[in-house]
């Protein structure tokens, strides 16, 4: 169990110090984490040289129990923070286009789904902290409802955008349109079952599985076609599933239930 657990964080760890590096090698922020907003920053590699080190060394600590839980909380709170701080005042402000267009809001909600994962690991170490940083464990709880938000949205995504998305399978596999719409369906039923807190650690498992699967059969061989075409967004998103399947592993291995349902039975 430990060594599944390890695995997981470190799913999320190798995510991170590829992140890292594309920043120092691109100089500029991957749009999933800052919006179009960085094009006006001074000093804008300098900005993403600094935040492409601290990637690459909270990926470090993430693996090591002595700070693991402290590294992820902040982490966490990093992501919402750039989430809210850019985001999301660009999507109710700035964009140009209808908000209601879910395909618009994936960088967003790709940033979501990493900080909640973040605060996933942070929950999946048993350490209580203390400190500054001890307010986050009141966030680290729900941390999964935002990853399973995002799992979700995606699931319906596949099925709106399932056209355009049957170029992502593979040409060996026949019948894309299939396969886009089971993906579809089956990131729904996951993510709402596990929301609900409906066989948790089953489906989370299931869940993990095929997005590893995904990452190898889909996302690798995209990204080794081109992997610095628009800023290395192939190679991103290829380990942005990697995360993902760490995430989902440390959902099934570590919630035993939903703690939003626990407050509610408190409160009957």
């Amino acid at each position: 169990m430990k060594q599944l657990v390890q695995i997981g964080r470190s799913f999320y760890a190798i995510a991170l110090f590829v992140y890292g590096c594309q920043q120092i090698y691109f100089g500029n922020f991957r749009d999933v984490f800052f919006s179009v907003y960085q094009q006006h920053l001074p000093f804008l590699k300098v900005f993403a040289w600094l935040f492409g080190l601290y990637l690459i060394i909270t990926g470090i600590l993430l693996v090591l129990p002595s700070v693991g839980k402290k590294a992820a909380l902040l982490l966490g709170a990093v992501w919402l923070s750039l989430l809210l701080g850019t985001h999301m005042t660009y999507e109710l402000i700035s964009e140009p286009n209808k908000l209601y267009h879910l395909g618009l809001w994936t960088a967003p909600l790709k940033e979501l789904a990493l900080a909640g994962g973040a605060f996933v690991i942070a929950y999946s170490f048993e350490t209580p902290l203390t400190g500054r940083l001890a307010v986050l464990e009141k966030i680290m709880p729900y941390g999964n409802l935002f990853f399973l938000y995002t799992i979700t949205s995606f699931g319906i995504s596949h099925i709106i955008y399932a056209d355009f998305l049957a170029n992502t399978v593979p040409d060996w596999m026949a019948n894309h349109l299939f396969w886009i719409n089971l993906t579809g369906i089956a990131l729904i039923a996951s993510g709402i079952a596990i929301i609900l807190g409906i066989r948790i650690r089953i489906i989370a498992l299931l869940l993990s599985l095929m997005i590893f699967l995904w990452f190898w059969l889909v996302h690798v061989p995209g990204a080794l076609s081109n992997p610095v075409a628009n800023r290395g967004n192939l190679l991103a998103s290829a380990f942005d599933a990697l995360a993902y399947s760490g995430v989902a592993l440390l959902i099934g291995l570590t919630m035993k239930q939903q703690k939003w349902v626990e407050d509610i039975e408190r409160w009957r």
